[in-house]
């Protein structure tokens, strides 16, 4: 009876967790809208955008907590959560290049390690597997950046706030840059096994 509960949970779409990453996904384009304001003629809006990704930063600490708490962790869940720490990551990364926070090099470095999930994924798919599920280090990896991003954001400013912000940024975004890449070759171990053991029993 357990499991069969457990399966029905595991099914269902409309949950407090999957709202909660629907409305991260939400925030996306309010957000790259708000920090790309400035670029455009519009007013700067760095204090909302920051309120957006503390947002996000809260919601996908909730949406993680509340579905294993109320047992509703479900399939949709597994792909709106990364997907939003991702769109998130993404949108993070072309603002803050655009407005030369970030530079160049670092947004290449984090884009290239998602070019390598992908193809991951895609090998995953063509030997039957769904995509790997988040690990914890992954988890920690997009903590860090979450951090990481608001601070650069808000060192872009004058003052010793600013100056404080940049030095912990930076920190943050060496550590997640360190973490993303190691979850992600642990992403390609993951897979080159898992086609080894498909390809041993063909």
């Amino acid at each position: 009876m357990e499991v069969q509960e457990t399966r029905v949970q595991t099914d269902r779409v409309l949950t407090i967790p999957n709202m909660l990453s629907m409305a991260r996904l939400v925030g996306v384009p309010l957000f790259l809208w708000l920090i790309l304001r400035p670029e455009f003629g519009g007013p700067k809006s760095d204090g909302w955008a920051l309120l957006v990704l503390a947002f996000s930063g809260v919601s996908d600490y909730l949406d993680g907590k509340l579905a294993r708490r109320w047992n509703q962790i479900s399939s949709l869940g597994r792909l709106l959560d990364p997907a939003a720490d991702r769109l998130y990551i993404l949108s993070t990364l072309v603002g803050l290049t655009w407005r030369e926070i970030l530079p160049l090099w670092l947004t290449v470095v984090l884009l290239a390690r998602e070019l390598l999930l992908l193809v991951m994924v895609g090998i995953l798919r063509r030997h039957g597997y769904p995509p790997p599920q988040v690990n914890f280090l992954g988890k920690a990896a997009t903590f860090n950046l979450m951090y990481a991003f608001p601070l650069l954001l808000l060192s872009d400013g004058t003052g010793w706030i600013s100056s404080l912000a940049a030095i912990f940024g930076w920190a943050f975004a060496g550590w997640g840059t360190t973490l993303y890449w190691w979850a992600g070759v642990l992403y390609v171990v993951q897979v080159r096994r898992l086609v080894r053991a498909d390809a041993a029993t063909d």
